[in-house]
This record gives C-alpha cells, sequence and structure tokens, in this order.
C-alpha cells in the first residue's frame, strides 16, 4: 500500500521576508588545501593560475557561478592563534609560524591584501573574522585601521606602504570564532567573552562607527546563546550560530540535521528579542549561521544524501528569511567544499549543484509555505543529531514540521515584468516517492509549462569525482497539472 502524500500550500499574498543574497556566502580558511592549492596556486604548472595574482582563474569562474556575495576570512579555529600582521609587506619577509588549530606551519604568503585582491577579482565582499584566542584589542583596532582608515596613522600608512593607497572598506568583522570550544585557542566562559566582546565593540566602533559587527555564537539554543546575546545586543548587529550537519553514515541522520538549525534559529529569533526588550532597543539583530555539510573534517567526498542535506539548510535559512541574513557555507575549496582541485583542474562536488540553483533562482520576497501531511509516515521520527530534535517530534506535536520527508521553500520573484514563484523541493525519503499535490492561494494564475531544475541520482552513495559528475542539475520542461511526481531522494526546483 503506498503512502498517501503531502501536500504543499503556496499563497503569494503571504510573504515572510526578503531572502537575503548573503545567505549564499562563503568561507575561507588557512586549513589544508583551502588557501594553498585551492583558490591560491602560484606558478601552477598547468597554466591554471593567473601570473600575477596566483589565483587559481578555474576556482574564481565556478565561485562566479555561485554569486558569491560575501566570504569569510580567515577562520575557523586557524584564526584564534593567527597574527595578521605576519599576512602583509614583502612575501620573502614573511615569517613561518606553527599553526595550532590544524598543527601545521603557516608560510603567511596569502594574508589580508591577497585576501582583499581575491574577493575584489571575483566580485564579492570581505568579511573579517578576528582573533579573540591569542589576540588582543590592539591588534584587533590595528587591523581594522590598516583595511578602513584614512587617516595619515601608522597602521594606514603601512597600507600605503604596501602598495595599497585607498581604504579597503571592510564592512562586516566577527567578533572570535567558537570561542566556546574546547578546542579553541583562547577558549572562554561565557561571561567572560560576553564583557571582553562587548569592549571590543565599543573601541572598534570608535575607530570606524560604519562597520557592523558579528557576535560568536553557539548552537542557538546553548546557554552560551542565552548569556551572550543578553550582554551584547547593544553592541552587535548579528549573532553567529554554528551548525554542521553530522551524517554517521545514515542518510536519515544526515539530510534531517538541519532540523536542529531551524529549532535553534527559533530559540536564538526569542533570546535576541528579550535581550532587546531588557535592553530597550528597537535595531535589528539578525542571524549569520555557519555551516557545513557533512561531517567536519578535511577533504571530504559527498554523495547524493550530502546534496539532499544542503538544499534542506538552504530551505530552513530561505523560510527564515526575516532573521536570518547571512550564512557561509564552511569551506569554499577543498576543505569540507563544494569545489575539489587538483593541479589539473577541478570539479564540482554533489554539494555544489543545490547551493548553484539556490544560489541563482531563489531570490526575492520568501512566502509561508505549508506542507500538509496526511500520514505518520510522511513525516521522519527516527534518530536525530542532536537527539532533542526527535524527543520534540516524538513527544510535540507541532514539531513534527522540523522532519517532514517532503521539504519545502518558495520566493515571489521578477522577472522582467513577471512574477514568478519558484519552489525547492527535497524529498527526504530514501524509500517513497510522491506524487504531490501543489496548491496555491486565491487569484494566483499558475502556468502548465514548467521548467524544472532536478537533483537525483538512482544511488544515494553516488559522489562526484575527477573522472565523472554522477549527481548534477538536470534541466527538464513538464506540464503542471496540479500535481507533482516527487522521486525518492530527489531535489526539485522550479
Amino acid at each position: 500500500m503506498s503512502v498517501p502524500a503531502p501536500s504543499i500550500h503556496i499563497d503569494p499574498a503571504r510573504i515572510i521576508d526578503e531572502v537575503d543574497p548573503r545567505i549564499y556566502s562563503g568561507f575561507t580558511e588557512h586549513m589544508g588545501r583551502c588557501i594553498y592549492g585551492g583558490l591560491y596556486d602560484p606558478g601552477n604548472e598547468h597554466g591554471l593560475s593567473d601570473p600575477n595574482t596566483g589565483f587559481r582563474n578555474d576556482v574564481l569562474e565556478v565561485l562566479r557561478e555561485l554569486k558569491v556575495p560575501l566570504v569569510r576570512y580567515p577562520g575557523g579555529n586557524f584564526v584564534s592563534s593567527y597574527r595578521w600582521q605576519d599576512g602583509i609587506g614583502p612575501k620573502e619577509l614573511r615569517p613561518r609560524r606553527p599553526e595550532l588549530a590544524w598543527l601545521t606551519e603557516e608560510s603567511n604568503q596569502f594574508g589580508t591584501d591577497e585576501f582583499i585582491a581575491w574577493c575584489r577579482t571575483l566580485g564579492t565582499e570581505p568579511f573579517i573574522c578576528l582573533n579573540m584566542g591569542t589576540g588582543t584589542l590592539e591588534d584587533a583596532l590595528a587591523w581594522l585601521e590598516y583595511c578602513n582608515s584614512s587617516s595619515n596613522t601608522h597602521y594606514a600608512n603601512l597600507r600605503r606602504k604596501n602598495g595599497h593607497e585607498e581604504p579597503y572598506g571592510v564592512k562586516y568583522w566577527a567578533l572570535g570564532n567558537e570561542v566556546w570550544g574546547p578546542w579553541q585557542v583562547g577558549q572562554m566562559e561565557s561571561q567572560d567573552y560576553a564583557k571582553k566582546a562587548f569592549q571590543w565593540a565599543k573601541a572598534l566602533r570608535l575607530l570606524d562607527p560604519s562597520i557592523k559587527l558579528i557576535s560568536c555564537g553557539e548552537t542557538g539554543w546553548a546557554d552560551w546563546d542565552r548569556v551572550t546575546l543578553r550582554k551584547l545586543v547593544p553592541v552587535v548587529d548579528f549573532h553567529s550560530v554554528h551548525h554542521y550537519t553530522v551524517s554517521q553514515g545514515k542518510h536519515a541522520v544526515n539530510v534531517m540535521g538541519p532540523a536542529a538549525a531551524e529549532k535553534g534559529i527559533e530559540i536564538t529569533r526569542s533570546l535576541i528579542d528579550l535581550a532587546k526588550i531588557e535592553n530597550g532597543l528597537s535595531k535589528d539583530i539578525t542571524m549569520d549561521p555557519v555551516r557545513a555539510p557533512g561531517e567536519k573534517g578535511a577533504e571530504e567526498r559527498y554523495d547524493l544524501s550530502d546534496a539532499l542535506a544542503v538544499a534542506a539548510w538552504l530551505n530552513v535559512f530561505v523560510r527564515n528569511a526575516d532573521v536570518v541574513k547571512i550564512a557561509c557555507i564552511a569551506q569554499s575549496v577543498n576543505v569540507i567544499s563544494p569545489i575539489i582541485t587538483s593541479p589539473k583542474g577541478l570539479f564540482r562536488q554533489t554539494t555544489y549543484y543545490p547551493l548553484h540553483l539556490f544560489s541563482n533562482l531563489m531570490r526575492g520576497s520568501s512566502l509561508d509555505v505549508y506542507v500538509k501531511t496526511p500520514s505518520p509516515a510522511t513525516v521522519y521520527t527516527g534518530p536525530t543529531v542532536p537527539k532533542f530534535v526527535h524527543d520534540l517530534t516524538v513527544h510535540t506535536p507541532d514539531y513534527a514540521k522540523l522532519t517532514k520527508y517532503v521539504d519545502v521553500s518558495a520566493v515571489l520573484a521578477t522577472e522582467g515584468d513577471r512574477r514568478q514563484v519558484r519552489v525547492a523541493i527535497v524529498n527526504r525519503s530514501d524509500t517513497e516517492a510522491f506524487t504531490v499535490p501543489i496548491l496555491f492561494g486565491p487569484n494566483t494564475q499558475v502556468s502548465e509549462n514548467l521548467k524544472v531544475y532536478e537533483v537525483w541520482s538512482a544511488d544515494l552513495k553516488d559522489a562526484n569525482g575527477f573522472e565523472e559528475e554522477r549527481v548534477k542539475t538536470f534541466v527538464k520542461d513538464e506540464v503542471f497539472s496540479g500535481t507533482y511526481d516527487l522521486k525518492k531522494h530527489s531535489f526539485q526546483g522550479t
């Protein structure tokens, strides 16, 4: 007996907020081959790098396809023992340092000036994370002065001496990275971080009042977030939450991972509101999730299951467009990344394709989509990481929305003089295909001719490589009659 299909209900009048393009942002870190041999590969013997800058042209071309609006740098855990001053000036004079986050050595041949130049070549905006581990407030102020000051002062003049007359105008500055983590150099308790970050924020704004500051959050539901938000809401513009999808080799656990982020966003929204009430504030504080598909690691190879997890992540961000304004995939090249390079070329991982489709098509006004589930079999109730998502789903029926097999977001977009409803649908079930009714609100004219973008493969374990890309986007034209056939374990955008 087949399982009764869910139905998707979309009303173009029910607008949540504009989708912020910054949710399709990137992240580069001095980790593995993300920088060296990834985006920066001077003297590449196959002619793939620009002879003047050392930037990989093929990597830039693929990242341009993603329309990346913002890139975070230089970490990640790396930043917590990073001396930014080591990475400027004549390259032959830059010191080689032990690197404590990943237990390697840092050559400092790629630093602040190279990063800014790379961003400008890509056509993206830089986002710098400050060292709140071994770094001092004096170091942070010096870095901000070097990047943004037009004054006749030491670090502004040092930038000029290094060949960069005009200020860089770096707008986004993060107050540390994962400072709560025991793996972090300079780990702090929440109260200590909040006090320190508050003072840093005040001083940084004295030097450049135009910057946007991002506080270091944890998961969104941790006590760290409660403590830090209560103190920092008056002085920051964004609060970051950090999540990684953990698969444990199980498709369902992997693809349902974003449910925890959605709950974390919901809790953080309330914590922000409470902190604003307590501080008598009316300004907006929004979220900056840092995410990665698959388990935290280095050069992971991703399969179709991971691609579906990324699509589900992006659905979460679109659905929460009113509060999620930035999201940075970790990382952009080679390290837990949608792009893998070799000296001879590159390939797009499975996770590249949903990110490409969302970044290119899912822009506009986020719509409040409802997925009606007529059968318990259309909601996942198995193990989850973290476990509380399972407990909520099983014991609190309202939270079954977090783990529905059919996961959907939609936007109202404008193309020329036409308005379009664009829908992103993930069927997270590895066993069930569904014929799904898609019902639109009143006075909505629906064309029967659809262009469908599908990411699918017969085997959930299918992955891509230099020899072959088994999982990629297939484009097809279909006639819409009120229902849509969803293959099992598939992602479709239309």
